[in-house]
């Protein structure tokens, strides 16, 4: 690679970092873009309404539209029309081509011509040859010559019509997506509100369009006007649509993407059409001759035909026009890439609307290639059952139609996937976690009931099943009126609710929860207590920033200042019945252990409360020398990488003491993953600087990246890396001849097997992998996917 100055006719240069080879490619297509920015008359747009095309095609015994169809294969049978106004005054010859790549010409029988002023020989019936990769169509004047010379022409330069074909395709996928979203936005703005700011961020994610988003903080009424402007430069690229069209020669059009969307190159004006603006009319115009002149014509997607759009007006005198449309390639289909836009996300399959969030294929909502798209779930029965959906771009993903299943007839934990045609290809999109109310199932997390103090807002603790599935949850206050809710859920079985009881007083409150799919909402009655503010004392260790105010009604703490230095609340915690509130200092205040200091607590009404300030000691801290991990014995061992131990395992590491801290015999270090669990385990001295501690961690809950700290006289140390826990299988055997045959307990808790998947909730006691060629056989974990991990193979 090497950087290179690219000189146009006018004089500007593109600097750009390409070989040799690539800048002679895309030089006269970088430069006609500055040419067209410069003088934008010399490519017109794509806006006179030409000719439509009635078009079916068969295949494997299904006849569909050629607007559900995005590529052709061979032995597909084609019906080509071309529809005219019954007062046609100019004869028209429709000719087919089939092209079969830059540098092969084409055999003569692969054109076919249809005289459409002729009722009984105006339709081509086609069958896609072998061998062929793109299909032109062609809208002549009638001359009596005007066939061998189309045949002349494409034969003589067949790399030019392939060229054309690609860029002709990329060109009218571009402009579906754009007609779409400006559809959209129209739609939108003819209902006035605020409902184009809303729909048009989704709208342009689905479609891959530019947003202005500046335009959202017009007034609503120029906003639509703002969004569309300009129109020409809102298509990006699409990897999709770009696979769909590109054919076997050519720039790439991610290059041409990239050159376009420099100063040099217009900065992406003509980025919906970059392929026509590049190509199409300088390869086009080199076949104009005294009788003839080629113009292109956009293939638009108009119900179940082609409407053609042109950017020039025809010419019925010499040289005659010759409209240039391209149909689909011929070739393997390229599916849809989708994917689920939050793939961690659970949805309620009871909600009404329920809208599933996909992206990376724009064209499933642009065009009609997707068919018979349902999401497909299992019933407590076992029975698959399909959903209908439809793609909408306003609501950025898949939309569940009509009625659904009562939600009995879901477990309350379910997935669905998404599954449908592609043209005539099956495809299979992504899963959704799933969820099914289950009637009166919310309760208080706390097992001695809620305590919720009147006067302020209380955080709520909730479990119960398809927390996906609340609709809503108001609170019915004392005095008999009701306010809503805010919620957010927590994990897959709870959720935390805000009650607003700030001017309440105490008293019964009722909370009710209406789920989707359950006609009566879920009724918890709960008691408002009055409880009296109350400031205890502030506690600090030395050197800390942070510090503990302890105490009741603490959520009317605006500050705390000792000795100047001032201290603001953040988080409160609720704990034994009382207040805990960290204040963090912007630096740490000048203390001593020992010091006795009072502070003062501001509150938000401007009272000013004492609080008794304790220096605690400096936390513990020490840092890890070195660890090692033992294994017993096993018929057949998983061997891991350094710092990844299996529960099975013994973990012994070494700790230097840091700062001041020197090591007691009654110190304790404890070991945690990502949860709030832990474990503590003494710790085996060396001297008071260094100690050793060994523990099982099979005993440490959960999985995940290990942590520790230290523990000393109740105060613990900062939390620092250990490793990684991972959770193993016990495997009993493993025989190698043809494949790998594992045999074991616990089985799903390996992800894969020499590269094949292990199902979710595996409960067999075998598995069958590859034989490596060499080395040992990998695997992977569920608890750590990334970890490489692998078992000996006896040769």
């Amino acid at each position: 690679m090497a950087g290179f100055a690219m000189r146009c006719p006018a004089g500007k240069a593109i600097g750009m970092m390409m070989t040799r080879r690539m800048v002679g490619g895309i030089a006269a297509a970088a430069c006609a873009l500055i040419s067209s920015r410069d003088g934008r008359a010399e490519v017109a747009a794509f806006d006179l309404a030409g000719p439509r095309l009635t078009m079916t095609v068969k295949h494997g015994g299904v006849t569909l539209p050629i607007t559900q169809v995005p590529n052709l294969s061979a032995g597909d049978e084609v019906l080509v029309r071309a529809d005219l106004p019954v007062d046609q005054g100019a004869r028209y010859l429709l000719v087919v081509g089939f092209l079969r790549g830059a540098t092969n010409p084409p055999p003569k029988n692969w054109f076919f011509k249809a005289e459409t002023w002729k009722p009984k020989k105006r339709d081509l019936r086609l069958t896609v040859p072998k061998g062929a990769q793109q299909v032109v169509a062609f809208l002549a004047p009638e001359t009596g010559g005007d066939f061998g010379t189309l045949i002349g022409a494409v034969r003589g330069r067949p790399g030019a019509f392939v060229r054309a074909s690609q860029d002709l395709n990329q060109a009218a996928l571009d402009r579906a997506r754009l007609d779409t979203y400006v559809a959209g936005i129209n739609r939108r703005d003819a209902e006035g509100g605020s409902r184009v700011e809303v729909a048009s961020p989704l709208l342009a994610r689905s479609l891959a369009i530019q947003l202005k988003a500046d335009c959202l903080a017009k007034p609503a009424e120029l906003q639509a006007g703002c969004l569309t402007a300009g129109r020409d430069s809102l298509v990006l690229s699409d990897g999709h649509s770009s696979s769909l069209a590109e054919a076997l020669t050519g720039t790439p059009t991610d290059l041409a993407f990239q050159v376009a969307a420099t100063p040099q190159g217009g900065l992406g004006y003509y980025s919906p059409y970059i392929g026509v603006v590049r190509d199409v009319a300088r390869i086009l115009g080199a076949f104009r001759t005294a009788n003839y002149q080629y113009i292109p014509a956009l293939a638009t997607h108009d119900g179940n035909a082609l409407a053609l759009l042109l950017n020039a007006a025809p010419s019925f005198n010499k040289p005659q026009s010759v409209l240039v449309a391209a149909l689909p390639p011929v070739g393997p289909v390229s599916l849809p890439p989708l994917r689920a836009t939050e793939p961690a996300a659970r949805y309620c399959l009871a909600r009404p609307g329920l809208a599933l969030p996909v992206e990376g294929a724009p064209l499933i909502y642009a065009t009609r290639y997707a068919r018979n798209v349902a999401l497909r779930v299992a019933g407590r029965d076992g029975r698959e059952i399909d959903l209908p959906v439809v793609a909408d771009a306003e609501k950025g993903g898949f939309v569940v139609k009509g009625d659904l299943p009562r939600a009995a007839a879901f477990e309350p934990e379910l997935t669905g996937r998404l599954h449908g045609d592609w043209g005539f290809v099956p495809f299979d999109g992504p899963r959704f976690a799933l969820q099914s109310p289950q009637g009166p199932s919310w309760h208080p997390a706390d097992v001695d009931g809620a305590t919720l103090v009147a006067g302020r807002d209380n955080a709520l603790v909730l479990t119960g099943a398809a927390p996906a599935c609340v609709a809503n949850i108001e609170v019915k206050l004392p005095g008999g009126s009701t306010r809503a809710v805010t919620w957010e859920q927590r994990g897959a079985n709870g959720l935390t609710a805000k009650l607003p009881l700030g001017d309440v007083p105490p008293g019964e409150v009722t909370v009710r929860i209406g789920q989707y799919g359950v006609a009566d909402p879920i009724e918890l009655k709960l008691t408002a207590y009055a409880e009296a503010s109350r400031i205890d004392s502030f506690t600090l260790h030395a050197g800390d920033r942070s510090g503990v105010l302890a105490g009741a009604r603490l959520d009317k703490v605006a500050a705390l200042t000792i000795d100047g230095t001032r201290f603001v609340p953040g988080a409160l915690a609720r704990v034994e019945g009382g207040d805990r509130l960290t204040l963090t200092a912007d630096a740490s205040p000048a203390l001593s252990v020992g010091d006795a200091k009072t502070g003062k607590v501001t509150l938000v009404d401007k009272r000013i409360v004492n609080a008794r300030v304790t220096v605690a000691p400096p936390r513990p801290a020490a840092t890890l020398i070195g660890r090692s991990v033992t294994v017993p014995a096993a018929p057949v061992a998983i061997a891991l990488p350094e710092g990844v131990v299996s529960q099975y395992g013994r973990l012994t590491f070494s700790l230097r003491a840091a700062g001041s801290t020197r090591f007691a015999p009654d110190d304790r270090v404890e070991i945690a993953t990502g949860g709030d669990a832990t474990t503590a385990v003494g710790v085996s001295l060396q001297d008071p600087q260094v100690a050793v501690v060994s523990v099982m961690p099979g005993s440490v809950p959960g999985a995940g990246a290990l942590r520790f700290r230290l523990v000393q006289s109740g105060a613990a140390g900062d939390w620092q890396p250990l490793g990684t826990l991972v959770r193993v299988p016990t495997l009993r055997t493993m025989t190698c001849k043809d494949s790998c045959i594992v045999t074991g307990s616990d089985l799903f808790l390996l992800r894969s097997v020499g590269g094949v998947a292990v199902p979710e909730g595996f409960t067999g006691d075998s598995l069958t992998a590859p034989k490596p060629a060499s080395g040992p056989l990998p695997v992977s974990l569920r608890d750590a996917p990334d970890v490489a991990a692998s078992i000996e193979v006896n040769r």
